[in-house]
């Protein structure tokens, strides 16, 4: 039987690089979404829609 995901149980390095991953999620969302306004792409839109699930997730704990 599979055991449920507890990000307690985690290693050192993971926690260590989810809280670093924390702090740049937001100002690369901000800098892609000016980006985005600016030079419109479609790449830059999946980017920008990725982030902000991103940012998303480790706000509301998904991640």
């Amino acid at each position: 039987m599979r055991r449920g995901f507890n990000r307690y149980n985690l290693p050192v390095w993971l926690k260590e690089f989810r809280a670093v991953g924390i702090q740049f999620v937001i100002p690369l969302a901000v800098f892609q979404g000016i980006r985005t306004i600016l030079f419109p792409t479609s790449f830059d839109v999946i980017l920008l829609a990725a982030l902000i699930i991103l940012a998303l997730g480790v706000h509301l704990e998904w991640f």
